[in-house]
């Protein structure tokens, strides 16, 4: 399939892909990520090894618009856990009293 990352045009195939991820470890994922095989990536980092560009040079959205197109499956940023709710002090001495 012929896709444009980075105004750059590259023929990906789906195991062309997997063929190139094969032995890469996966990074922490802090953002969006694609599972490639039984492996999750952060997108930026598959973009960078099957383009062989810097990874400022695209965004995270061509590389997930690319994926998708080849069939992968795309996961959007993990949601941050909601924060604690802080409680008054009046309300902490009312909890503790029970």
């Amino acid at each position: 399939m012929r896709c444009v990352i980075a105004r750059f045009p590259f023929d990906l195939t789906k195991s062309g892909v997997l063929q190139s991820m094969k032995g890469i470890k996966p990074e922490p994922v802090l953002g969006e990520s694609v599972t490639v095989g039984r492996r999750t990536y952060p997108v930026k980092q598959v973009g960078q090894v099957i383009t062989r560009q810097d990874r400022r040079d695209f965004s995270a959205g061509e590389v997930v618009r690319a994926m998708t197109q080849l069939g992968f499956t795309c996961h959007g940023s993990p949601r941050a856990a909601a924060p604690a709710r802080l409680l008054t002090p009046l309300q902490q001495a009312s909890a503790m009293l029970g």
